[in-house]
């Protein structure tokens, strides 16, 4: 279960992303965020965009053209 949820279905790249950002900005160190996104590049985009900002992409889960990812707040 995640302390916060964002539903970013149907926006394509960068948007996830940047909602992403602003979301995190709010959280604290060891929150998570769960993403739901349907951009077919949103896998490596959020990889990338962890791996970057240091925060911790802690699982990835597709069912069809739905992405969910969970992100725990550095």
């Amino acid at each position: 279960m995640s302390d916060l949820c964002l539903d970013a279905a149907g926006l394509n790249c960068p948007l996830p992303i940047l909602k992403t950002k602003k979301i995190l900005n709010t959280m604290s160190a060891g929150q998570s965020l769960e993403v739901i996104a349907t951009d077919p590049n949103s896998l490596d985009d959020f990889k990338a965009f962890c791996k970057a900002s240091g925060h911790t992409l802690s699982s990835t889960n597709q069912d069809g053209e739905i992405y969910r990812f969970l992100i725990i707040c550095k």
